[in-house]
């Protein structure tokens, strides 16, 4: 279809510039990372993609290693030490703020808070898994937890948002709106799945940059 066309087109293009233009910041987080903490520089856990298909989104490593019975773990091993947190984890909308998050580190939270850890997502675009705007990329385990906490109309919403992309930015992202419940959060990226608006996903990159500087 024209816009899946123009679209996919729009990424290809906007994705190479990225990646060029974050030139720098391929050479400067991994080494600042290697002095604020040990680990992998890259991390790449598994999202639902479109149409439910599973694929690794990289990240810049925003969370600590953890030992763990003699072997350095991931920060998402930490929830099994620490079922009362993953609780609350889960009831806050599945996430914490940054200060009260012990899986983050120092750099981490100056990456979270400005959106860098996002940035190796154009390789993602540039392969086809996610979008530059599209639904944010759900953890299964947290669409399977809704599903049962909110019912069938959340689930209703959540297969429209995996009919689009999941994205480095959305609707969500530029919308201010951080505290809202994790519902109504699924319901505005099931309202961009929609649309299918290029004129919509050039008002979101346009947005994008001003909801980032507005982080700092």
């Amino acid at each position: 279809m024209l816009y899946d066309f123009i679209k996919r087109i729009i990424d290809i293009i906007g994705g190479t510039i990225l990646a060029i233009l974050f030139l720098p910041i391929w050479i400067i987080i991994p080494i600042l990372q290697k002095l604020d903490s040990k680990g992998p520089v890259i991390y790449a856990p598994e999202r639902v993609g479109k149409n439910g298909k599973i694929f690794k989104m990289l990240k810049f490593r925003s969370m600590k290693m953890f030992e763990i019975k003699g072997k350095a773990v991931h920060a998402v091993e930490f929830w099994k030490e620490n079922p009362e947190l993953y609780e609350k984890y889960k009831r806050n909308g599945w996430k914490l703020e940054l200060d009260e998050d012990p899986r983050i580190t120092k750099l981490g939270k100056i990456l979270r808070q400005t959106s860098i850890d996002e940035m190796p997502q154009v390789f993602n675009v540039l392969s086809g898994e996610m979008s530059l705007v599209g639904p944010r990329a759900y953890v299964e385990p947290e669409l399977e937890d809704a599903k049962k906490r909110y019912g069938k109309n959340v689930e209703k919403l959540i297969n429209l948002s995996l009919t689009a992309k999941p994205g480095i930015t959305g609707p969500w992202q530029v919308s201010g709106r951080n505290e809202i419940p994790w519902n109504q959060r699924v319901a505005i990226d099931a309202d961009y799945a929609k649309r299918r608006s290029i004129v919509y996903d050039l008002f979101i990159l346009f947005k994008t940059p001003f909801a980032m500087i507005s982080k700092w």
